[in-house]
């Protein structure tokens, strides 16, 4: 017996730190939804009563690195689940791409181990699993359009944006979450309109989405890393009606209604960096058959 789920590529369109909590983390509002880049999970029940990762990405971990196998080890020991599991990683988001790839993979694999163990959980209680695997997970759980606030574990659903076309280009050089948190200088913030985010994806109002799109980190990964502002020009001179960079970085995303000018705007950029991807915006779950 196998299962299959997908895990998609998420993106920022505001994100906001508010403070740094006494636990050290930092309270964070952020507006993220899905994109059409996604892994492709599968889960197949094991004799033995062990975790295994199969990924043909070199960059894949295949033990307690990987958040998979952190998700599905937390519920076997939560439910005291005796069968083992293998998970096999198709992997077509970027790594260490602030696009929650591997948070991404964490909550498909609670989502599919929630069925192919028959455990029955709510969506409620496999994001309260995420969050002790990662600050994205729970989101990433709904696999839709949602307000995260706290540390990314409080979920407020929302409707899906405006459908548009997404344009993401990704530099070579990764960017640490860790150390870009550590670098923000909090006193002199300019904070995104979150509310009037959410007012504009409830009322389906494009312009008013892009109007909007703000994410504080830029203040720190742009100055250190030269090619992000870059390409965030180059799209902006190809004709993107808006462009933002995801979480911490280093991905840059564009949005436009047009496929042509997509396709413009991704052809203008084969020269800046290689990944590149051209992929419709989702904001709701999806499923496989």
């Amino acid at each position: 017996m196998y299962i299959l789920e997908k895990a998609p590529a998420k993106i920022n369109l505001t994100l906001d730190v508010l403070y740094k909590r006494p636990d050290q983390y930092h309270e964070i509002a952020m507006v993220m939804t899905t994109v059409d880049l996604a892994d492709r999970l599968e889960f197949f029940l094991l004799d033995k009563d062990k975790i295994e990762i199969s990924s043909e990405n070199r960059f894949v971990p295949n033990d307690e690195r990987n958040l998979a196998y952190r998700a599905a080890k937390i519920l076997k020991e939560r439910y005291q689940i005796k069968q083992g599991v293998r998970i096999t990683i198709d992997k077509q988001i970027p790594v260490a791409a602030g696009l929650a790839g591997g948070s991404s993979d964490a909550a498909a694999t609670l989502r599919g181990l929630n069925r192919l163990w028959n455990l029955q959980l709510s969506m409620e209680t496999l994001a309260e699993l995420g969050s002790e695997v990662g600050s994205d997970v729970s989101f990433c759980v709904y696999d839709s359009t949602a307000l995260a606030e706290g540390r990314g574990e409080v979920i407020t659903e929302l409707p899906a944006p405006p459908q548009c076309w997404v344009v993401l280009a990704k530099p070579v050089q990764g960017v640490s979450t860790q150390s870009v948190y550590q670098s923000l200088n909090l006193d002199n913030l300019e904070h995104p309109d979150t509310e009037g985010m959410i007012k504009a994806i409830k009322t389906g109002d494009y312009d008013g989405v892009c109007n909007r799109l703000k994410n504080v980190l830029e203040t720190v990964t742009l100055p250190k890393n030269p090619e992000v502002e870059q390409i965030k020009q180059q799209m902006i001179r190809s004709g993107a009606d808006a462009v933002l960079m995801s979480g911490s970085g280093p991905t840059v995303f564009g949005l436009v209604q047009q496929e042509s000018r997509a396709d413009r705007i991704y052809n203008s950029l084969r020269g800046f960096c290689e990944e590149v991807y051209v992929v419709r915006l989702l904001g709701t779950h999806q499923t496989l058959d």
